[in-house]
């Protein structure tokens, strides 16, 4: 029975790579590849503005520097204890004014204050007529949300369809 787990989990990962990637691949600045966190056994893939954030009070040496540029991330993360649900999730780091408001897509997806990042369950996204567009809506619509009231140099930023 565990093998069956670990494997639906590995399938997630794995179909939730490709699509990061798709979602990624329009983007021409900085980013991170498509990541694996094992302390919090999330899947994340980074998008920089190359501008420098301010930098946050009380932050540990490692954190300044891990969050020193304006980031938009999105991920995949199987929940813990305050958030028992597989989700998705996308936050802007500085959150701009007006982010928690921002209209994303699909509607399923929302705010959460309490984490300070959007969030769309799993299963909405299992359940949905195509998983994958669902999922690319929701981490463009959180990419364009985020980085239009981050004022981002989008032009410079974006590859633009010919």
């Amino acid at each position: 029975m565990m093998t069956l787990y670990a494997q639906r989990f590995w399938r997630i990962l794995t179909q939730t790579a490709t699509v990061m990637q798709r979602y990624r691949s329009p983007f021409v600045g900085k980013s991170s590849p498509v990541l694996f966190f094992w302390g919090s056994f999330d899947l994340a893939v980074t998008l920089f503005s190359g501008r420098r954030a301010p930098e946050r009070p009380g932050a540990d040496r490692m954190m300044r520097e891990a969050m020193s540029h304006e980031e938009i991330s999105c991920g995949f993360w199987p929940g813990n204890d305050g958030f028992p649900t597989p989700a998705f999730y996308a936050y802007t780091s500085p959150e701009p004014p007006g982010l928690s408001t921002a209209a994303i897509r699909p509607q399923e997806a929302f705010y959460s204050r309490e984490l300070g990042e959007f969030l769309l369950r799993y299963e909405e996204v299992r359940n949905a007529s195509s998983p994958e567009q669902a999922l690319l809506a929701f981490f463009q619509s959180t990419y364009e949300a985020g980085a239009t009231l981050g004022k981002w140099d989008r032009e410079a930023l974006e590859r633009r369809a010919r």
